[in-house]
């Protein structure tokens, strides 16, 4: 239905490919019953995804995570998302926001991934960022709501 990335390495997608089965990570998506948000792959001039990919029915995503793809991901481009797997971890330069649903989610998203986007503020720093409003500037003031 809509194509939020990779314009450049392939304009149109027509086909998604996936495995034959869930044991080499193939997907089993219901087509035509619900719309799927799919994260994946071009290899060869193809669209791949599969178990290992991020893949959520569309009405199954939190209000954040819509706005977050239609307003507010695309402003986090210069940011990286650095996991954190166990205690103590620390973000080492500002372009950088520690995802710490891993300690508690075992890798599942969690509270952090499913209302929160990393986006770079005021001053060049990467921070996590909860708000309503869609952003009308490129780089967004932490303290709105």
């Amino acid at each position: 239905m809509k194509m939020y990335r990779g314009f450049t390495k392939m304009p149109h997608v027509q086909y998604i490919h996936t495995e034959a089965s869930e044991s080499l990570c193939g997907l089993k998506l219901e087509v035509n019953k619900y719309q799927y948000l799919l994260t994946g792959r071009v290899y060869d001039g193809k669209m791949y995804t599969g178990l290992c990919n991020f893949v959520e029915r569309w009405d199954q995503l939190t209000l954040s995570q819509r706005k977050g793809l239609n307003y507010r991901y695309h402003l986090g481009c210069n940011c990286k998302i650095k996991s954190c797997y166990y205690l103590p971890c620390f973000v080492t330069s500002k372009n950088e926001c520690l995802w710490t649903d891993m300690l508690s989610n075992f890798g599942y998203p969690g509270y952090q991934s499913k209302h929160y986007a990393c986006i770079r503020q005021k001053g060049g720093y990467c921070s996590w960022y909860r708000g309503w409003a869609p952003p009308d500037k490129s780089i967004i003031n932490a303290t709105d709501p």
